[in-house]
């Protein structure tokens, strides 16, 4: 692998998710709050219009979350996560839904990885712009957090121990010994946007989160600076 490629441990845990529409826009961004935020999450909306050579560019400015949410056969999987490492990712996601073959495989694949450096591999449990009333119908019949619950022992069970899921369920996996990536994080005056299940930065945080996902509420904000300012401070008074 590419020695320019090879990220840098998150600073801190913000994570700034780049849902931006061009690759000058995620650049400046990138470069206005790479002293700023802990790292930078690029997905599809980014990643398929200009390709793995752009993610390099953004992994030459801080850590990177690569959220693809890949969910196929398992060689497929793991084809796509070398890729995203090779590409410098530190974060990957799969979807936990993926089943007990595919995550095993990625959890031998995550260890392998980290012997060239630090790499996680996250499984998705539930879209945090997923309700109760919006869950596919087949799924209705338990509740959210049972769900998650379960997604999370098959999780566990497969050898991983990183996880992406709303704030409100993090109670239910504390004390687990695992990585808790979190979306939907935003200030109580702050918009919802499409995100159902959200909570403040500092409730979170109190609650066990490991990385907090931030968009919108700074992309959208007057002075991103500032804002991305602040989101860090709500870190450090947590501490």
């Amino acid at each position: 692998m590419n020695k320019n490629h090879r990220a840098s441990p998150m600073k801190n845990p913000i994570i700034l998710a780049l849902d931006v529409d061009t690759r000058d826009q995620a650049l400046k961004i990138a470069d206005d709050l790479r002293e700023i935020v802990g790292g930078f999450k690029l997905g599809p909306r980014l990643c398929l219009r200009y390709g793995m050579e752009f993610v390099k560019e953004v992994a030459q400015r801080g850590p990177i979350f690569l959220d693809n949410k890949h969910f196929d056969i398992p060689s497929t999987m793991e084809a796509a996560v070398r890729a995203s490492f090779d590409a410098g990712a530190s974060l990957v996601t799969v979807h936990a839904l993926s089943g007990l073959e595919a995550l095993k495989r990625m959890a031998a694949v995550e260890k392998e990885l980290n012997q060239i450096r630090p790499f996680k591999i996250l499984a998705v449990t539930i879209l945090t712009s997923w309700d109760q009333n919006s869950l596919p119908g087949n799924m209705k019949t338990q509740p959210i957090a049972q769900h998650v619950t379960e997604l999370v022992s098959l999780v566990k069970s497969a050898g991983l121990t990183s996880v992406v899921c709303s704030p409100h369920e993090l109670d239910l996996l504390q004390n687990q010994d695992l990585y808790l990536v979190t979306p939907g994080i935003r200030f109580s005056m702050q918009d919802s946007g499409d995100q159902k299940r959200i909570m403040d930065p500092k409730e979170a945080l109190r609650k066990g989160a490991s990385a907090l996902v931030v968009g919108r509420p700074i992309l959208e904000a007057k002075d991103i600076k500032e804002t991305a300012t602040d989101f860090v401070m709500a870190v450090y008074e947590e501490k």
